[in-house]
């Protein structure tokens, strides 16, 4: 009797231990939206708090001449505050860091007085380091996958560099890249 008890409570706790999950790949599903792949990786450190990287990929075009290209890598510590579950469900707050290098390029034809065409290229390299923190709530379903949403304030700081092949000058603007902006995202995937 003994030795079935034991048994038992060891199948138990092996079975209990596999429904635990400690790890969630996920992919930013609003990203494609903007042309950009945004996947994450999320792994449990206790039983209110984990531990995420995020890494961001894009390869925009914005006109027929411009384009976005670049990556971002977005690490970020998360204080779980539900009592009833542990970390990776529940709602949370998340402080981040993240650094970004975009680079822009703009390719126009001229025509010089023959009516000859020639093609210059404007290019300009934002590299930024910044911050925020973030609210949401993760769900886990099924014992399998991964819904999470968050929202909250961020701000970039960095700089430009500028080149041309042009022979005027070319100035860019950072935009919503540099200062103060708003990181969302809704986020599909696996636990395990």
């Amino acid at each position: 009797m003994k030795k079935l008890l034991l048994a038992s409570s060891l199948l138990l706790a092996s079975a209990t231990s596999a429904l635990a999950q400690d790890n969630a790949i996920k992919v930013n599903i609003i990203s494609p939206l903007l042309k950009t792949g945004s996947f994450f990786y999320e792994r449990k450190l206790s039983d209110n708090s984990s531990m995420q990287l995020g890494l961001l990929f894009t390869n925009f075009k914005i006109s027929d001449q411009d384009r976005i290209t670049g990556f971002a890598i977005t690490p970020e510590y998360r204080f779980y505050l539900s009592e009833r579950t542990s970390a990776l469900e529940g709602f949370y707050v998340g402080p981040f860091l993240r650094y970004q290098n975009l680079t822009i390029k703009t390719e126009y034809t001229d025509y010089n007085s023959n009516g000859n065409p020639t093609t210059s290229t404007d290019e300009a390299s934002l590299n930024t380091f910044g911050g925020g923190v973030v609210v949401g709530r993760h769900w886990i379903f099924k014992e399998r996958f991964s819904l999470d949403t968050f929202l909250g304030p961020s701000y970039n700081g960095g700089s430009i560099s500028e080149k041309s092949t042009s022979s005027g000058s070319v100035s860019y603007d950072p935009g919503p890249f540099d200062g103060f902006g708003i990181r969302a995202g809704v986020t599909f995937g696996i636990a395990f």
